[in-house]
């Protein structure tokens, strides 16, 4: 099977490569059924967000944890690996990405690679807890919070034989992705009976997701071009277009879960909202842990009130690192920095998708500024219902 990836990685084109990585994917994986019996006890779990809605944060929560190995973002590989794509021819090869790295099986990364790869080739790898400690790292005991930086530095391996035998050792394998735009292309994973497959969707405020973006914008271009299917929109135009979609991809998500899930889809869902987290972080983090089954710790506890309740809102060099903020300060930053006329025209691009997720408009700058108005609709009981782990295995026994 290398050979066949050695052979088309040389001879072919990267477009061409891109589509014969969609076909050989969609054929492998009707020619291997999975047919063996699930690792006991293994669970998957895909956090699913957008860019800038805070999912960095919330990867940390789960990558700290002891049990679980964690990767950011592996679908990075494939978005720029295939030239000029479009995000729906994208997300087939994605999605079969991810059904390998579920499984261990770190193979299907020699596609995306280039030669002579290293650990610290994997996107970020360094965000990994696990990439820091044994048995794939030395640096970090298991039972440590690790250092970025010092992981950066000092934790490298040739190839990803140690990530994938450290992937073996840990309960849990989370993914973070922001590459999906809808459930259905995903159901292949949660059919596959090799995999037990929670989500975790994180949305945000889509009035703070844009003054966020504003602060790095150029490092979206790439990924803008993808979402947009490559057409060509004004560059004024561009982030409000890519905002648009996804605030109907939040809609399309929450909607295909809540109100009418397929049998296999039911229990498995969670949204969560960045600015619930912001404002009890303890106890929405919890709720995450035991949907998916990990247990609270008391070293995760001092680490999420430190990361949470730190001074100010971080600054435009902190944009992608974890370091301690204040969280509710963050969540409330775009009231008095983004312009009324960019809040107005976000507010009629994702109408929908705020009334939706809980989020109120605000009709005049005065409101806007005035941080004593609540904009967040308390959550039903009801909305946004789930199916925890624990309940599961303990109605299952």
């Amino acid at each position: 099977m290398l050979d066949f990836w050695t052979c088309c990685h040389k001879n072919l084109s990267s477009s061409l490569f891109g589509a014969a990585v969609v076909l050989f994917c969609n054929w492998y994986y009707q020619l291997s059924p999975c047919d063996s019996p699930p690792r006991k006890g293994k669970i998957h779990v895909l956090l699913l967000s957008s860019w800038r809605s805070g999912s960095s944060f919330l990867g940390q929560v789960f990558s700290q944890h002891p049990s679980v190995f964690y990767l950011m973002e592996p679908g990075w590989h494939v978005w720029t690996k295939i030239e000029k794509p479009g995000a729906r021819v994208l997300r087939m090869a994605v999605r079969d990405l991810m059904r390998s790295l579920y499984q261990c099986d770190f193979s299907v990364m020699d596609s995306y690679m280039p030669e002579n790869y290293n650990m610290s080739t994997l996107f970020m790898f360094h965000h990994s807890r696990a990439l820091c400690s044994p048995p794939a790292c030395s640096l970090t005991r298991r039972s440590d919070m690790s250092n970025e930086t010092l992981c950066q530095k000092k934790c490298d391996s040739q190839g990803l034989e140690m990530v994938e035998k450290a992937c073996h050792t840990y309960s849990h394998v989370v993914l973070k992705e922001t590459r999906f735009f809808e459930l259905e292309s995903l159901y292949p994973l949660f059919q596959d009976p090799n995999l037990d497959l929670r989500i975790v969707h994180l949305v945000r405020d889509p009035r703070a997701v844009i003054r966020s973006r504003e602060e790095s914008a150029k490092s979206f271009d790439m990924d803008n071009a993808i979402v947009l299917e490559q057409r060509n929109v004004p560059a004024a135009s561009i982030q409000y277009e890519v905002m648009q979609e996804v605030c109907r991809s939040h809609v399309r998500i929450n909607e295909r879960a809540i109100l009418k899930p397929p049998p296999f889809l039911e229990g498995r869902y969670k949204m969560i909202r960045y600015e619930d987290v912001a404002r009890n972080p303890l106890k929405e983090i919890n709720d995450i842990y035991d949907f998916v089954g990990l247990e609270m710790t008391s070293q995760m506890e001092e680490w999420i009130y430190k990361v949470t309740h730190g001074k100010g809102k971080g600054s435009k060099k902190e944009a992608f690192q974890i370091t301690s903020r204040n969280a509710n300060e963050v969540s409330q930053a775009w009231r008095t920095v983004l312009q009324h006329s960019k809040v107005k025209r976000i507010q009629e691009l994702c109408k929908g998708a705020m009334s939706l997720l809980g989020y109120r408009t605000v009709d005049s700058e005065k409101e806007q500024k005035r941080l004593d108005i609540d904009l967040l609709v308390p959550r039903e009981p009801y909305e946004f219902s789930w199916v925890s782990a624990k309940s599961q295995r303990t109605g299952s026994s």
